[in-house]
């Protein structure tokens, strides 16, 4: 029964059981990691393949230019070519680089407060005040990004169809100190959210004060399925020149969970002038990315089917992780009403909401355990989640053995703050 209809003697019954359930966990002496959304080993022996490729006698891409060399700095059309067709782009509007597209996000940033974007009136850093828009609960990497760089973030809600348009429409008609926004609009980081066509559409249609508001469209899990049906990927960029507003999106997704997560490729999806702007101040920064590794995965790949049939690999391997999360918390937790959790479709993640005011408490019980969580709050920029309840579970990187009993002692623990709470009320 849900611990709210429960009266004081049964809540004190419960918690002395909960307690001896607790006291037998922490007697395990576990080390277990569900902090951050890193491939399995399985996982990563998809791709030993690329340890031995391009091979041996392989110097030059398919327009004759020796890969060893400098130069190229928009890298390998072999390789473009094939994430062009999964990013639903033309190739010319894609650039590759070396691993991380967190990497490229942090360029565009950094040289937009240097130098402005296309369409700034002036370099960011000479505006008064900074704002960015960020959907909660959110990927803290991002927000760590418009944190160093001096931004005050907003944080604005996602709904089951993406971000809530209406409330940044509001927020960005009449502020032009608001620059842009973050979005992960295919299988979201923490929760698993897909942006709708119907949202995305009215994101890069929105009426902004700022003439050079950004959408930071992190597509990094546009492929990342936990079926074996792929979700529509959005020719986004088009989609914004259509809205009249060409350079409004910079779309970024990378191999770093496709392939080998230490040694990827990354991409940028966006408009003529934006790529033009990007690569003029890149080309500062280097001289060119790591043309054998995009040999190395062009060949290793070929196509884009091929990658799709990769991805299918992956999620022979995820699901039944993901399969047993849920299936603990709703064994454990769903009787009592202390928690609810989301179903995602794809992505990396699991977003696990408790009783409001419990999450640290969770997180700490847990870590007592033996088991690392990743921070409460961590979600939220500045780790600021008003209601204290959100926990990001990332099942991914330990055997699936490892997470379910990871996820036992992660529903004892959110039963046993749960139960201290309602008792000291």
């Amino acid at each position: 029964m849900s611990l709210s209809t429960m009266s004081r003697e049964e809540l004190q019954n419960l918690a002395e059981e909960i307690d001896a359930r607790y006291a037998e966990l922490k007697g395990k002496g576990l080390a277990l990691d569900l902090t951050r959304g890193k491939p399995s080993a399985q996982q990563l022996d998809l791709s030993n393949g690329l340890l031995s490729l391009p091979g041996e006698g392989t110097v030059t891409d398919a327009d004759g230019a020796d890969i060893r060399n400098y130069g190229n700095l928009a890298g390998l059309k072999s390789i473009r070519k094939i994430w062009a067709e999964l990013l639903n782009a033309p190739v010319e509007q894609v650039i590759a680089e070396n691993n991380a597209s967190l990497e490229i996000m942090h360029y565009v940033l950094t040289f937009a407060m240097l130098h402005g974007l296309p369409n700034s009136p002036q370099p960011w850093v000479q505006e008064e005040d900074r704002k960015w828009l960020c959907p909660v609960p959110g990927y803290d990497r991002h927000f760590a990004i418009t944190d160093t760089l001096g931004f005050e973030m907003i944080q604005v809600p996602m709904n089951e169809d993406g971000p809530d348009v209406d409330k940044i429409q509001e927020l960005v008609a009449n502020d032009p100190s608001i620059k842009g926004m973050w979005l992960v609009p295919t299988f979201a980081n923490p929760d698993g959210t897909v942006t709708s066509r119907e949202v995305a559409e009215k994101l890069v249609a929105l009426e902004a004060a700022a003439p050079d508001f950004t959408i930071m469209w992190d597509n990094a899990y546009c492929i990342h399925t936990l079926t074996e049906e792929f979700p529509e990927v959005y020719p986004i960029i088009q989609m914004a020149a259509d809205a009249g507003n060409p350079n409004r999106v910079f779309q970024l997704t990378s191999t770093s969970k496709v392939t080998l997560a230490g040694a990827g490729i990354c991409f940028l999806n966006t408009s003529d002038e934006n790529l033009a702007w990007y690569q003029k101040y890149l080309g500062i920064a280097t001289i060119g990315p790591n043309k054998v590794n995009q040999l190395a995965h062009a060949k290793f790949f070929g196509d884009a089917d091929a990658v799709r049939k990769h991805m299918l690999q992956h999620q022979a391997i995820l699901a039944p992780k993901f399969d047993a999360v849920k299936k603990i918390l709703d064994e454990r937790l769903t009787e009592y009403e202390v928690a609810s959790w989301t179903d995602p479709k794809g992505g990396y993640f699991i977003s696990l909401d408790v009783v409001p005011g419990t999450a640290k408490r969770v997180v700490q019980l847990a870590a007592d355990a033996g088991i690392k969580l990743t921070g409460a709050g961590s979600a939220y920029p500045l780790g600021e989640d008003p209601q204290e309840t959100n926990i990001r579970l990332a099942p991914s990187l330990p055997p699936l053995e490892e997470v379910t009993t990871a996820m036992d002692g992660v529903a004892t623990c959110v039963l046993k703050a749960a139960l201290e709470d309602a008792l000291a009320q």
